[in-house]
């Protein structure tokens, strides 16, 4: 007996225009911050009804890829504006409003992966990455220790130096200095003793209970081009994550 032909999936028109604008922010042609053409000249680019171009909007700023502004138009959401600066932060105090954290680098180096972290970015073991940490401070008290590593050839020539002169976030930073977005990341948490290192930077004794996130963080083409490490202190603080 036969088996029926598969029929061909079926993509909505309003997705085929999504994919194609992703394209278009992927290639570079609207950069972070910048406003996209109006609806009415992209149903005239695509050959849609601007009732497509729409639904295809509102998709992408769905997933925080673009940006509408009332009476301004629409803009490709970028980690420098306010509306996305902290956007995967999720350490919030108990009480009160979120709290805007204070960055203090450590160092960088430059090393070879393995283990976990090359099969998260997808690279080969021995491949060269960089390597740096920082400190986070939340109203003046260090909560977290981050470490994070990145591909060394996406981010060539990429110094502490360079990292110290931006005043932004690091993804800002991504941005601007390499053209690399963050669009989304997953996250796994764990319970960790704090080792003696870690312990000293947050002023706490070796053995104290911290979080551990680990987050891969991707940019367009479902690509990871971070992975960082952050130890928490939960003392008045916690992770925070909003889920619809």
């Amino acid at each position: 007996m036969s088996t029926p032909p598969t029929l061909p999936a079926f993509r909505p028109l309003y997705d085929q225009i999504r994919a194609l604008l992703i394209q278009s922010l992927e290639s570079g042609e609207w950069k972070p911050g910048e406003a996209i053409p109006p609806e009415p000249d992209l149903a005239a680019r695509f050959g849609v009804s601007q009732g497509t171009v729409r639904k295809a909007i509102d998709a992408l700023a769905a997933d925080n890829l673009l940006l509408r502004r009332q009476g301004k138009g629409t803009f490709v959401a970028s980690h420098a504006g306010p509306d996305h600066r902290h956007r995967f932060l999720r350490i919030v105090p108990d009480e009160g409003p979120k709290v805007a954290p204070v960055s203090t680098l450590i160092d960088l180096v430059r090393d070879k992966v393995s283990g976990p972290v090359a099969r998260a970015l997808q690279l080969r073991p021995g491949s060269s990455v960089i390597r740096f940490r920082r400190l986070l401070a939340f109203a003046g008290r260090p909560l977290v220790l981050d470490e994070m590593v990145l591909p060394a050839t996406q981010f060539p020539r990429l110094t502490l130096e360079r990292l110290a002169e931006h005043t932004g976030s690091i993804y800002a930073f991504y941005e601007e200095a390499y053209g690399v977005r963050m669009i989304r990341a997953e996250e796994r948490l764990r319970s960790v003793a704090a080792e003696a290192e870690p312990a000293r930077r947050l002023g706490v004794e070796p053995g104290s209970p911290l979080l551990c996130v680990d987050r891969t963080a991707y940019t367009y083409g479902n690509v990871p081009v971070e992975w960082r490490r952050g130890l928490c202190l939960t003392d008045g603080y916690g992770y925070f994550n909003e889920l619809a």
